[in-house]
């Protein structure tokens, strides 16, 4: 199946505690069905001493999030939209906004 939410998309959350939130996808895990959006989800861990970080301490990271829960920025508006495929004149396929109909790839 083909990915509609890819590495580098914009996207905003439309549930959990950081809904409304945009920010870029940075990581994409299609196995798991969840993306890593930046600034968003931000969780604390403890982390150990190590030979590369001497200092240890607490970090912050991004969390996961489920690839459900974002939606697609329009490229026209700004605004959340579904994502659908079209092949143009020269045979490639394409994602293209549902909102507008504007061609999310370039």
């Amino acid at each position: 199946m083909a990915a509609k939410i890819k590495k580098g998309d914009y996207v905003v959350v439309l549930t959990g505690k950081d809904k409304g939130q945009k920010g870029e996808v940075t990581k994409v895990f299609p196995k798991d069905g969840r993306v890593i959006v930046s600034g968003v989800r931000m969780v604390k861990r403890h982390v150990r001493p190590t030979q590369w970080d001497p200092e240890g301490g607490i970090r912050s990271f991004e969390a996961p999030i489920d690839i459900s829960n974002v939606a697609h920025l329009d490229p026209k508006d700004g605004k959340p939209t579904r994502v659908g495929f079209k092949v143009l004149k020269d045979g490639t396929k394409v994602r293209v906004a549902k909102r507008s109909g504007e061609v999310i790839d370039v």
